[in-house]
C-alpha cells in the first residue's frame, strides 16, 4: 500500500478546477488505456459510483469508485471529493481538494492511498512512482482540458 500526494496551482477559479478535476469521464482521456463508466444517475454527489476500466483486453481490469464526501467548493470553504475505491484490484481512497490560491488562482491538493492486490509490498516504491507520475500527469492534462 503507497500513499502519495500531489498538488498543483492553475490558473482557473476554484469551481472551474473542480468542474475538471471531478468530470469522471474525462479522466478517461487523459489516463492512458483506460475509459470510465459512471454507474449512477448525474449529478455527482454523495453515493455516485464509477468504474475505471484500464489495460487490453484480458490484461484489463476495473478500478470501481464511490464518491463519499462530496463538497463543492465555496467563496468561504475548498471543496472536497473523497473516493473509495472498491475494486478487486485496486484497494484504497483519494481525495481532492480545491481551494483559492494566490492571485485568484485554484491549488489542487490530490491525496491518494493506493493498493494493488497480489502485488507483494516489494513493489511499492514503484507503485507509488508510477502511481505519483500517472496521477500527475491526469490532473495536469485534466486542469488544462476546457
Amino acid at each position: 500500500m503507497v500513499n502519495f500526494l500531489l498538488e498543483r496551482t492553475a490558473p482557473l477559479s476554484p469551481p472551474e478546477a473542480w468542474r475538471r478535476l471531478t468530470d469522471w469521464p474525462r479522466h478517461g482521456e487523459v489516463v492512458p488505456l483506460t475509459r470510465v463508466s459512471v454507474l449512477t444517475p448525474a449529478p455527482t454527489g454523495e453515493g455516485t459510483v464509477f468504474v475505471a476500466r484500464s489495460g487490453l483486453g484480458p490484461l484489463a481490469f476495473d478500478d470501481r469508485m464511490e464518491v463519499t464526501v462530496w463538497r463543492p467548493p465555496t467563496d468561504d470553504e475548498p471543496g472536497m471529493c473523497r473516493l473509495e475505491k472498491r475494486g478487486r484490484v485496486v484497494k484504497g481512497w483519494a481525495e481532492i481538494e480545491v481551494r483559492p490560491g494566490p492571485g485568484g488562482r485554484a491549488h489542487v491538493v490530490w491525496r491518494e492511498e493506493l493498493a494493488v492486490r497480489l502485488l507483494p509490498r516489494l513493489f511499492d516504491p514503484l507503485l507509488e512512482q508510477s502511481a505519483r507520475v500517472m496521477f500527475g500527469r491526469a490532473a495536469n492534462r485534466l486542469l488544462r482540458m476546457r
